[in-house]
């Protein structure tokens, strides 16, 4: 079976790659290849993917290319994790919105729309020629702003483009763990967008076991979430929201410390990233060993500003290893050998949230087996919830209008509609700032 990684120069690829040499039986990957458009980076992952490989008998082959439609020829699966504009792009992104006052996180806000404005005519071009090169393979699609880029792509694609995250994955087994329960065992109530959304109940054996976590104050402060919203807050929603949504609710806090900070997230990982290609290109050493140091400096300081925020400390060492990848190899086995599973994915909605539309892609529960992922049904949001989830919607679909009429007014109309953007005159400015920096916005008119 072959897979194809676009962005197969980008610093995460050993992750997948790894999940992969782990996987055995009938079905499984036994070609990958790498698509990129820096041939160097490509050089270095190439390098770092030896390595792991090497104690593998059976690991699957690597080639890498910068040819797209090469990559895409007689593919299985694909696997979208790519960065229009590169890091560069990102710390850009965050500079203009922060100029403003507002934030410019990479998937939320200012940041998140610009980075959504370069992303989505890319993300469609790949979409259209998928359907031409490989129409029977199955997208999945980790490239930011996933559930705006899904969406995106499912009006090419149909059901065969399915978006992934690792951030409900993450608060689920955080959940799990802090109630004593084995996550595989726990079926989690998880329901919003991507990068949106809130853990309503967890289930264990039948029984819902949040109630007994948000009636323990102890308990709900010891983990990550309770750290960095209180646990004032989270018995007020009598939820578990998603990490990102401290971007909403301590809002003032987070551009604060984001304007304070000496460098920007994006810049951090430009700087960083852009050391460790150097550092293997110069390097006759271990490249994987590389790799390794400069993946647990990068989990270490996730969302660091945010932490410093709420007071929430150190990460703990549980929470450092990732999971993206486990949830592509799941998902892919399941579609490849029909092995039934449920995972948390980017959808169509279909008639899962009343409140939207059957083509709006949505994250939740969904079953999976060989024709693909079928979302389940979820209670209705509470009010609250249901307004963000509905204005964040209407942002994306403004997006995805100004990317095919490549209009300036609907760009502009997005940024200003969007809740985290107090002003029109601040979004037309956005507009002017993001157009000036960012070349993949000229089509922009």
């Amino acid at each position: 079976m072959k897979l194809t990684i676009l962005g197969g120069g980008g610093f995460r690829v050993p992750l997948v790659y790894g999940a992969l040499l782990g996987d055995r039986g009938e079905g499984r990957v036994t070609e990958v290849v790498l698509h990129d458009l820096d041939a160097g980076r490509l050089s270095a992952v190439t390098r770092v993917l030896a390595e792991q490989a090497a104690p593998v008998a059976d690991a699957p082959a690597v080639t890498a290319t910068t040819d797209l439609d090469d990559a895409l020829r007689g593919a299985d699966f694909v696997f979208s994790a790519i960065r229009v504009g590169g890091l560069q792009g990102r710390a850009d992104d965050e500079r203009v919105a922060l100029a403003e006052g507002v934030l410019g996180q990479e998937t939320v806000g200012a940041g998140g729309i610009a980075y959504g404005l370069r992303t989505v005519p890319v993300a469609v071009d790949i979409a259209r020629r998928v359907a031409r090169l490989a129409p029977d393979a199955w997208v999945i699609n980790f490239t930011n702003p996933a559930g705006l880029v899904t969406e995106a792509m499912s009006r090419h694609l149909g059901d065969r483009v399915i978006g992934i995250c690792d951030s409900p994955v993450g608060l689920g087994r955080r959940i799990a763990r802090v109630l004593g329960a084995n996550p595989k065992e726990a079926w989690i109530d998880y329901v919003g967008l991507n990068h949106l959304g809130w853990v309503r109940g967890l289930r264990v054996a039948g029984r819902d076991e949040l109630p007994r976590l948000l009636a323990d104050p102890d308990l709900l402060g010891s983990f990550e979430e309770g750290k960095l919203f209180g646990v004032d807050w989270l018995r007020s929603l009598g939820a578990i929201p998603n990490e990102y949504l401290h971007y909403y609710y301590f809002n003032r806090e987070a551009v604060r410390s984001y304007q304070q900070a000496e460098r920007t997230r994006g810049a951090f990982l430009r700087d960083q990233q852009a050391g460790f290609y150097e550092r293997v290109e110069r390097s006759d050493g271990s490249a994987l060993e590389l790799w390794d140091r400069t993946r647990a400096e990068r989990e270490a300081t996730y969302m660091a500003e945010n932490r410093e925020t709420a007071g929430a400390g150190e990460r703990d060492a549980d929470d450092l290893s990732g999971g993206y990848e486990k949830v592509a190899l799941a998902l892919m086995r399941a579609i490849a050998r029909d092995e039934r599973t449920t995972l948390i994915l980017n959808v169509r909605n279909r008639t899962t949230l009343a409140v939207l539309d059957s083509e709006a892609v949505i994250e939740v529960p969904c079953l999976v087996d060989a024709n693909g992922a079928h979302p389940v049904a979820v209670d209705p949001l509470p009010g609250h919830a249901t307004g963000l989830v509905c204005a964040v919607k209407a942002v994306e679909r403004e997006v995805l209008a100004a990317a095919e009429s490549g209009s300036r007014t609907t760009a502009a109309k997005a940024f200003a509609l969007h809740p985290l953007v107090d002003s029109v005159n601040v979004a037309r400015r956005l507009v002017e700032g993001y157009t000036a920096v960012h070349p993949g916005l000229a089509y922009l008119r």
